[in-house]
């Protein structure tokens, strides 16, 4: 009888990588960055269990919308209070905080819970192509080019 293989904390080897935004969409760079996060591309993965590396993104100012999401697509935030509600154009957001919108498009492809959490303080953003982390050894982690 086999059994399903299910990694330890102890067991798990964290590996940097760093992802160059420019000229990247957000979505498909957010969806690369979370599945890292998670560790999903490596064959230990374990649901419950945080398995995944950290990730660097830099030149977070380069990244792209497509279509016309850039004057369409809403950044929303409520105070709690009535009325509220607070809306950003995302051509405004990218503007002043283009770490804000990377980090909260990756944190959206995160589970929601304390595992997700975690996960979260593994991604740093950085909005020109200089980091601190030079001593961690990060390596390039390369985007694959859509086809079709």
């Amino acid at each position: 009888m086999r059994t399903t293989y299910m990694a330890k904390p102890e067991e798990i080897v964290r590996k940097w990588y760093v992802i160059d935004a420019t000229g990247v969409p957000l979505g498909r760079l957010a969806s690369e960055a979370a599945r890292i996060l998670r560790g999903k591309h490596k064959p230990i993965f374990t649901p419950h269990v945080d398995t995944g590396d950290h990730v660097i993104v830099i030149n977070a100012e380069n990244v792209v919308l497509t279509g016309k999401k850039r004057q369409q697509k809403y950044y929303y935030r409520h105070s709690m209070y009535p009325g509220g509600l607070k809306a950003t154009v995302y051509d405004k957001l990218l503007a002043e905080n283009p770490e804000k919108a990377v980090e909260l498009a990756v944190r959206g492809m995160l589970p929601r819970n304390r595992l997700g959490r975690q996960m979260e303080k593994k991604l740093k953003v950085y909005r020109g192509s200089e980091h601190p982390h030079q001593a961690q050894q990060p390596e390039v982690w390369t985007l694959k080019e859509r086809r079709g």
